[in-house]
C-alpha cells in the first residue's frame, strides 16, 4: 500500500481544513517544498498536493508550487484542485505532475473527463469521488451532488478509470479514524462490477495513527493520503518511514 502525504495549498502556504472549510485554516509551514522535502528525506516517494486556491477560483492557480516540489524532489506528484479546462490539465502536466485529480469535472462535464482518460491514459488520471452522506461532494466540498458515490465509481470504472481517491468529508481532519466500512464497500461492490477493470482506491481522510494503515492494506486499499495526523504528530515521519 502506497503512502501517500498531502500538502494543501493556500496563497503558497502549506494549510490544513477541516472537513473542508476554508474557515478553519491552519498555517503549518509557509513553505511547501520544505515539508515536500521532509517526506523525500524520509523515504516517501509520492504526494498528493491540492491547489485548495484553484478549487475555489475553479481553476489552477499555485502551478508554481507544483513546479517547485517537482523540479526540486523526486516525489512522484498527483495534483487535484480547481482543474476544469483541457488548458489546467496542459499546465498541471508541464509542471510536473504525475497524476491528476478530477472530481466537479467528472460530476458536471464527463464528456471533457472522459476525453482526459482517452488522451492522457488511465494511469495518469484518478477520479476524486469525495463522500457526504453517500454522495459525491463537488466544487471544494461546497456543493452536494445528486451522485451516489458507489455507482458513481462503478460509471467510470465502465470508462476504464483505475485509480479512485475517496475522501469521508465528515472524517476529513477530524483526526478520528478513516471510514473503514465505506471502502470496504466500495472495494467489494467495484470489484463485483461487470468491468474486469477492478479499482486502485486510495482512501484518505480521518487517518489519526498508524495503527489503521495495516487495517487499509488488509481491506485492500492501494494507497492511503495521510495530512493533519503527520502535522499535529499523531503519526512521525520516522513511523512512516518503517511502515514504507
Amino acid at each position: 500500500m502506497r503512502i501517500i502525504p498531502a500538502i494543501d495549498i493556500i496563497e503558497g502556504k502549506c494549510v490544513r481544513l477541516t472537513k473542508g472549510d476554508y474557515e478553519t485554516k491552519k498555517i503549518y509551514n509557509e513553505n511547501p517544498l520544505e515539508v515536500a522535502k521532509m517526506f523525500e528525506d524520509s523515504g516517501i516517494e509520492y504526494l498528493h498536493l491540492v491547489d485548495l486556491d484553484g478549487a475555489k477560483a475553479k481553476h489552477i492557480v499555485n502551478y508554481k508550487v507544483l513546479e517547485q516540489i517537482a523540479s526540486k524532489t523526486n516525489l512522484k506528484i498527483d495534483f487535484g484542485g480547481g482543474l476544469k479546462a483541457n488548458e489546467d490539465l496542459h499546465i498541471a502536466f508541464n509542471s510536473g505532475a504525475k497524476q491528476i485529480t478530477g472530481g466537479s469535472i467528472a460530476v458536471k462535464d464527463p464528456e471533457i473527463f472522459e476525453g482526459w482518460i482517452n488522451k492522457y491514459g488511465a494511469e495518469k488520471i484518478i477520479l476524486g469521488a469525495d463522500s457526504n452522506n453517500g454522495k459525491v461532494s463537488i466544487s471544494g466540498w461546497m456543493e452536494q451532488s445528486k451522485e451516489d458515490v458507489i455507482p458513481f465509481i462503478k460509471s467510470y470504472q465502465k470508462k476504464s478509470i483505475k485509480y479512485v481517491i475517496c475522501t469521508d468529508i465528515s472524517k476529513d481532519g477530524m483526526l478520528e479514524g478513516p471510514s473503514i466500512d465505506l471502502y470496504k464497500q466500495i472495494i467489494s461492490e467495484c470489484s463485483n462490477s461487470s468491468s474486469d477493470q477492478s479499482i486502485k482506491l486510495i482512501a484518505s481522510g480521518g487517518i489519526s495513527s498508524i495503527d489503521e494503515l495495516p487495517v487499509l492494506k488488509e481491506i485492500g486499499c492501494e494507497g492511503v493520503i495521510i495530512g493533519k495526523a503527520i502535522y499535529e504528530n499523531r503519526i512521525s515521519l520516522f513511523e512512516l518511514e518503517k511502515f514504507v
